[in-house]
């Protein structure tokens, strides 16, 4: 376990971040053995936008300081759209970025590979959680944030960010359609954030990638917190959909 996260539990059900922890930011990311928290067999619905926490997981994540009950969420579709969180928790619509400037309002993104990214600025008392996999990343969700944060008196440069378990270049093997995209969105950058793999494919780095993406957008590099804890290489622990798994992984933060 990388010592910037902190497991509570045995086994762990969730995982807290040093650094937004020393920030007194209530926030988790769930593991393999939290309970009730959806799974991608129970799809979150524009028709039907019922919590995608039961009662065990409120109960759970009570601990982190983190009232379920008022939750923010959505239906992720690997975009850039943003939308402010009612401010009582409940359904933001159809967005891949969450934003929030009510305390005690926690936002949830739900991952088993993709990003979940972290982004808070203390003083303008504004939050953001976004989902970021390769196809966000191509169309700017990471920078999407940043952006949502400004129009809510945010300042990139005092933002602290987080990036949640994810898989990593060690496992997260790609091909031509993929490649292609990243060359269209970042033609002089793409070829830094792969490694050679198997004949036509690649290895892609989002840690890498994503983190140049969030400094370019304005945000110092060394606040952001990237524990580099690769969901393919810890089933023990952590779901990824590469490996098969159909749970789902919530990252979520409120504002205190």
């Amino acid at each position: 376990m990388p010592s910037s996260l902190i497991p509570h539990g045995s086994p762990p059900a969730y995982l807290t971040f040093a650094s937004l922890a020393a920030l007194g930011l209530p926030h988790a990311t769930t593991t393999r053995h939290c309970p009730g928290v959806a799974s991608f067999a129970e799809p979150i619905s524009a028709a039907s936008p019922v919590s995608p926490f039961r009662a065990d997981a409120i109960r759970t994540l009570a601990a982190a300081g983190l009232d379920l009950r008022r939750v923010g969420y959505a239906k992720q579709i690997h975009g850039a759209e943003a939308a402010q969180a009612p401010a009582g928790g409940g359904f933001a619509g159809t967005v891949d970025v969450l934003v929030s400037v009510e305390p005690r309002t926690p936002l949830a993104i739900f991952t088993a590979d993709c990003l979940a990214i972290i982004l808070y600025d203390r003083e303008a008392r504004a939050l953001a959680a976004a989902h970021v996999g390769w196809r966000g990343m191509v169309r700017g969700a990471a920078q999407a944030a940043v952006a949502a944060l400004g129009r809510l008196g945010a300042r990139p440069e005092r933002l602290d960010a987080a990036i949640a378990p994810s898989i990593g270049p060690c496992c997260y093997e790609v091909d031509e359609p993929v490649t292609r995209e990243l060359a269209r969105a970042y033609p002089l950058r793409w070829e830094a954030w792969v490694t050679p793999g198997r004949p036509g494919r690649v290895m892609l780095d989002l840690w890498t990638a994503n983190e140049a993406l969030l400094r370019e957008a304005g945000v110092e590099p060394a606040r952001v917190e990237n524990p580099r804890l690769c969901t393919a290489c810890h089933p023990e622990l952590l779901y990824s959909y590469r490996r098969g798994n159909r749970g789902r992984l919530a990252t979520l933060a409120a504002l205190p």
